[in-house]
């Protein structure tokens, strides 16, 4: 296991006296694209976790190794300057040392080893659970409690200057997961509840369609995020108190068609709608209502597909042969987009068989191997005894 290769190397490279912590990655049931246009999302972390073993050395070295990939160290100096690193984990926690010490945080020298089994590029928040939970190791090594939601902030911070203008769905859910539990979470305003998932009888499967994204070299995230900014820009001149999609309507939407290009419009209509898709997801859950479940899962992912264009031919062809399946309630493209996973309901009791079905139909349409994880919803991130 991941979590004890990290504590016996710890052991054996620095010293007996460390904590581990656990950062899960997420998944997120409905609600693509909403957060950074202050809408409504629904994540849940999940099982799959990156693990950090850290402690204090008494100098003024940072030393830092990980399983993540293959091997790699990088080591800061705590009153140095620091270049780019290869290494792309090295880049963030750069960008977090960078941040802490412009908060004028009291840094020291310590040591962290990490390394976790959540997949690289697979649209499970593993660059959130790397930052989120390498702030929160580090608040801990320093003995100066950070709130989570300030850790989030940071973590934000972080992302944005790799590249990413992401939102806060993701850190949230790394931050304020709960064992069976959906969160919430409003991003206006940042309020957050817990959805308890009554599906008894059903499993959350992720499918891996192994093409791989990343959204902080592929500009097409950003993209839409201008797209969406474009249109609120026109209808806050001729409506008030406009400062996202939040705050329009698909009328509103009518009423500026000769300002902004069709392409944005139909981006801007997307998000209005999966807002909806969340709200109602709500209801659904709170009932156990699996087929309606399903339903709403498969409305998400065709408008992902034909509006918001953010999907791929094989995630296409992963949901469809998903819809032949009976037992299958439904499936849809989760994350960012371009490559990643399909999240899907499946009944317990022919999840194998279902699973099956779906690689062995997307091998001969693709030729791609694709890769099946059953999900457990857990906690949030977490010091481990």
């Amino acid at each position: 296991m991941i979590r004890s290769q990290i504590a016996s190397y710890f052991r054996e490279k620095y010293s007996d006296s460390f904590i581990t912590i656990k950062a899960p990655g997420r998944i997120n049931l409905i609600g693509e694209h909403t957060d950074y246009n202050l809408g409504y999302v629904l994540p849940a972390s999940i099982e799959k976790a990156i693990y950090f073993a850290v402690g204090s050395n008494k100098s003024n070295d940072i030393n830092i190794e990980t399983f993540l990939t293959s091997p790699e160290k990088i080591n800061f100096k705590l009153n140095g300057k620091h270049h780019p690193y290869a290494a792309f984990w090295g880049n963030y926690f750069k960008a977090i040392l960078e941040i802490l010490s412009k908060r004028k945080y009291p840094l020291k020298g310590f040591d962290c080893v990490f390394g976790g089994d959540i997949p690289i590029g697979a649209g499970l928040s593993s660059s959130a659970a790397l930052c989120c939970g390498f702030i929160y190791a580090l608040s801990t090594v320093l003995e100066k409690e950070i709130p989570k939601e300030e850790i989030a902030l940071i973590a934000q911070e972080a992302e944005h200057r790799i590249g990413l203008n992401c939102g806060l769905m993701d850190q949230y859910a790394v931050l304020f997961g709960k064992k069976a539990n959906a969160l919430f979470l409003d991003c206006k305003n940042l309020s957050h509840k817990y959805v308890p998932i009554n599906l008894e009888g059903y499993n959350w499967v992720l499918i891996n369609s192994n093409i791989k994204h990343n959204l902080a070299v592929d500009s097409e995230y950003n993209k839409r995020r201008s797209s969406c900014e474009a249109v609120v820009r026109e209808i806050a001149k001729i409506k008030e108190n406009v400062f996202s999609l939040r705050d329009v309507t698909e009328d509103d939407l009518y009423k500026i068609q000769s300002k902004v290009s069709i392409l944005d419009l139909k981006r801007a209509n997307y998000v209005i709608q999966e807002n909806d898709r969340v709200l109602k997801m709500i209801t659904l859950l709170d009932k156990g209502d699996a087929q309606s479940v399903g339903k709403v899962l498969r409305e998400g992912h065709w408008a992902m597909s034909k509006d918001f264009e953010i999907t791929t031919k094989e995630l296409d062809c992963l949901v469809s042969i998903g819809m032949e399946l009976d037992s299958v309630m439904g499936s849809r493209m989760m994350g960012g987009g371009f490559g990643g996973c399909t999240i899907n309901l499946i009944k317990t009791d022919a999840v194998d068989e279902c699973v099956a079905a779906v690689l062995s139909g997307y091998y001969k349409e693709t030729g791609i191997t694709a890769e099946a994880y059953d999900l457990q919803i857990g906690d949030g991130v977490c010091i481990l005894d």
